[in-house]
């Protein structure tokens, strides 16, 4: 009896020792890291902010998109990572394998050239790629195995994420949930939730500006709600919309023009004569002086969610490199500022709600982008922002950004699905019975 008693009580020392030295080397992880993707993160949201001045100080610069575009696929044919960005970061996570180091420089100098020129463009696959890779590095420097490498992967890719929008709750959470939608990867949160907030606060001590957003928020009532739900609806539509341009104009490139040299000329061409057409450079860029104008203002056009979709795929599927987030923060805040405003919603509130159902639509991340509505515009009118985020999320259906993202549950109801985003799905064809299964119910293994 005893030795039981004993051998018990080993055995609980035993696993305190290791669960301690588990959480200091995440502990010791998340400083490294942060302090990497923070000093990283500023650097390139300056780069960013800087030639973003310069082309709107010198608006020939946008003739040179097609030559950017040029240079572009140059530097990642010239590295060998062609067709390597944010779907091969995610199935970096899921099934192990290693990042090239090499993709740090040719995305850091491709972004820069893509927002330079004029190109529609964000910068969170930029951000996710620098800092999963620079996770990825650090995790094999400290001799961690696959599995903890994966978990450093992600840590920096919160990490970089948190740098550039200022966001650490929503950085950490987003890629905890985002690869397999339903499925919460627990392990990450601690190391990803200390990387993330001591990057973002060594990015804003260099000067970079956090994501935020002062508005004045109406008392909730039955009425106004009546109206926000209608409102988020047609935001999961715009999401779903979105996903669907990106896909059809990357179909178009695919059937016209198999050279990528020619491919990324001729999307340059195209943005430059829509540019000449609408007059002014409002959709160029990220874009996020018109987030602010819908936003802060109440003003937005129309069409200009609409533009800001056609430009974007044209850029990005022509090979121009960014990321489409904040693409979509401007597509949310400007429809949902002039479609909000036909319903009855004060117009800079209503952009508020684009804002973050538009990112959870196109994301797939319903807690994510109710996250981001608390740390972008605060705690205020939260029963709001919640029910908008839910049901755009739902009826942004099965598209997606990422192709490698895997949706674990049905949207609709409570049954396993495994299946990965599908970008051929009509907007029409949303249901269980559309989508493919991927993976067997046991298996722990996500199929990619």
């Amino acid at each position: 009896m005893k030795e039981n008693k004993d051998n018990s009580k080993a055995e609980r020392v035993s696993w305190a020792k290791d669960y301690l030295s588990y959480f200091l080397k995440w502990v010791v992880l998340s400083v490294i890291i942060g302090i990497a993707c923070g000093l990283t993160g500023a650097a390139f949201e300056h780069c960013l902010a800087y030639v973003t001045a310069l082309r709107q100080s010198h608006a020939w610069l946008i003739l040179l998109l097609p030559a950017a575009g040029l240079l572009i696929v140059f530097i990642y044919r010239g590295f060998r990572i062609s067709g390597v960005g944010t779907n091969q970061v995610f199935d970096s996570v899921v099934q192990g394998g290693s990042l090239k180091l090499r993709l740090m420089p040719a995305i850091f100098i491709s972004t820069a050239l893509t927002h330079l020129c004029g190109g529609s463009a964000g910068r969170e696959s930029a951000a996710l790629q620098l800092g999963g890779n620079l996770g990825c590095h650090i995790g094999r420097l400290l001799h961690f195995d696959k599995e903890d490498e994966r978990i450093a992967t992600m840590t920096g890719m919160a990490a970089f994420f948190a740098a550039l929008f200022g966001t650490p709750v929503t950085a950490a959470v987003f890629i905890a949930t985002v690869i397999s939608v339903g499925m919460v990867r627990h392990a990450m949160l601690v190391p990803g939730m200390f990387a993330s907030v001591l990057a973002s606060q060594i990015a804003k001590r260099l000067g970079s500006e956090p994501v935020r957003f002062a508005i004045e928020v109406p008392d909730v009532s039955l009425s106004l709600m009546l109206r926000v739900m209608v409102l988020a609806i047609a935001c999961g539509l715009v999401s779903a919309l979105f996903v669907r341009a990106l896909y059809w104009a990357g179909k178009g490139y695919d059937r016209l023009f198999s050279n990528p040299y020619i491919r990324v000329a001729v999307g340059g061409l195209c943005v430059i004569a829509l540019t000449l057409l609408a007059g002014n450079q409002d959709y160029n860029g990220s874009g996020m002086n018109v987030i602010q104008r819908a936003i802060l203002e109440g003003q937005s056009r129309p069409w200009d969610f609409a533009l800001k979709i056609l430009f974007t795929a044209l850029t990005m599927e022509a090979g121009y490199k960014g990321g489409e987030i904040v693409p979509a923060f401007y597509i949310g805040a400007t429809f949902g500022c002039a479609f909000g405003s036909l319903l009855g919603i004060p117009a800079g509130f209503a952009a508020a709600i684009g804002f973050v159902t538009v990112f959870g639509g196109v994301t797939n991340t319903m807690i994510t982008s109710i996250i981001l509505a608390v740390e972008v515009f605060g705690g205020a009118g939260l029963p709001y922002f919640a029910i908008a985020c839910m049901l755009s999320f739902v009826f942004s259906g099965y598209n997606g950004l990422y192709s490698s993202q895997v949706i674990m549950f049905s949207k609709l109801r409570s049954s396993r699905i495994m299946a990965k985003v599908d970008h051929q799905m009509h907007l029409d064809n949303v249901g269980e019975g559309a989508i493919p299964e991927n993976r067997d119910e046991g298996s722990d293994n996500l199929s990619h």
